[in-house]
């Protein structure tokens, strides 16, 4: 079942915008739901709220199962990030999941001025500190960071993005290849939007590298609208399903 986990991920990461004012505030908050084939599996939601300062902001992502498929394999999963409301950079952040029995409890601090992060462990009672990159994002910070990423309405079909990501104890590089742009029918209506895929690693779950596909509203919001999976076995679709709180006016080229 990690391959419904990693959506839920997906979901959370894919957002971008260029504006240099912040996409976004306190309040904003989105609901996905995510599909295999014709069947509700579950729905994941994230929300911005204040952080111990007005100099914080804190977010949190959440992903659950739903019906059939929370009795056959549940899935309650909680991610939270404390970051700097001007430049982005991660304090804190926290994982609390449940995948079908397999849980996890940890709380990571970001020491900014020695590029080091140190993990607490509360279900195995241990304590790690990491060397990482520069400018390197937990799972959820990498979600606002790159919405207010300077040069993405400026790339080129073809180019990417990458970005440092600190996840299960390592650092890898978030990779995110421009597709083009298209007018995605959703059920808000027509909506302009940019299309990128991220580069996943093949294998169990994915096909191949380029097995996802991710739809963004080409407005000043910049948020994710849907994401397409094609599986080692089938695909999974997530759709935005309801939000609330945007900053910016939502574009909608041609009403439901």
């Amino acid at each position: 079942m990690k391959r419904y986990s990693m959506i839920i991920l997906l979901v959370i990461l894919t957002s971008f915008t260029t504006q240099k004012e912040r996409a976004f505030d306190v309040g904003e908050w989105f609901k996905f739901r995510i599909h295999y084939g014709f069947v509700t599996a579950g729905y994941a939601t994230m929300e911005i709220k204040q952080g111990e300062n007005d100099k914080i902001f804190h977010a949190i992502g959440k992903g659950y199962t739903t019906g059939m498929s929370k009795i056959f394999f549940k899935v309650d999963d909680t991610y939270e990030s404390y970051f700097d409301r001007e430049t982005g950079k991660p304090y804190r952040f926290v994982r609390k999941i449940d995948e079908g029995g397999y849980t996890k409890n940890q709380e990571g601090f970001f020491i900014q001025s020695s590029d080091k992060i140190i993990v607490k462990d509360y279900k195995k009672k241990t304590e790690k500190t990491f060397s990482v990159p520069d400018g390197t994002q937990d799972i959820l910070s990498t979600f606002y960071y790159l919405r207010n990423y300077p040069t993405i309405d400026k790339l080129k079909v073809g180019e990417s993005v990458n970005i440092d990501m600190f996840f299960d104890d390592e650092t890898t590089k978030f990779k995110l290849k421009f597709i083009g742009r298209e007018d995605l029918k959703t059920k808000f209506g027509t909506i302009p939007t940019m299309i990128f895929r991220p580069f996943v690693q093949a294998g169990r779950v994915f096909k191949e590298q380029e097995s996802l596909t991710v739809w963004i509203s080409d407005d000043d919001n910049k948020m994710p609208l849907r994401i397409k999976a094609s599986l080692a076995v089938g695909s999974i679709k997530a759709d935005l399903d309801a939000f609330k709180g945007l900053k910016y006016p939502f574009t909608v080229k041609v009403k439901p």
